[in-house]
């Protein structure tokens, strides 16, 4: 009896696999931001920045303007792995294109790509 229960507990704490989504939803970047123009709430839309770090960008960049992306590391609570996360998805010039869009990610981890043979 205590198996089962003990049983009942771990398949609760884990999950069980077939009643888990068949696809688990992430998040997929494209466009970029430009750092010298883009807003705190565009700031925000990057891959983990919040409220807060948006601000000390923008705080930053009045005191003076981003002449290179590499100068991200430079504000507080930016350092070089998390610059390497970021750095696809900044710009210096041009509009803020960035968009965040849901995608589903089957439950076993690997995308699902269709081709056309």
């Amino acid at each position: 009896m205590r198996a089962a229960w003990a049983a009942l507990l771990v398949g609760l704490w884990v999950g069980w696999p077939d009643t888990a989504e068949a696809a688990r939803p992430r998040h997929q970047f494209t466009g970029v931001v430009n750092l010298n123009e883009a807003s705190a709430s565009q700031l925000d839309l990057l891959p983990g920045i919040g409220e807060k770090a948006a601000q000390r960008i923008i705080q930053h960049r009045e005191k003076r303007r981003f002449q290179r992306v590499e100068e991200l590391v430079r504000v507080k609570g930016f350092g070089k792995k998390k610059f390497l996360k970021l750095k696809p998805h900044l710009a210096l010039d041009g509009p803020t294109t960035l968009r965040v869009e849901q995608v589903l990610m089957p439950a076993d981890g690997k995308e699902v790509v269709a081709t056309n043979n």
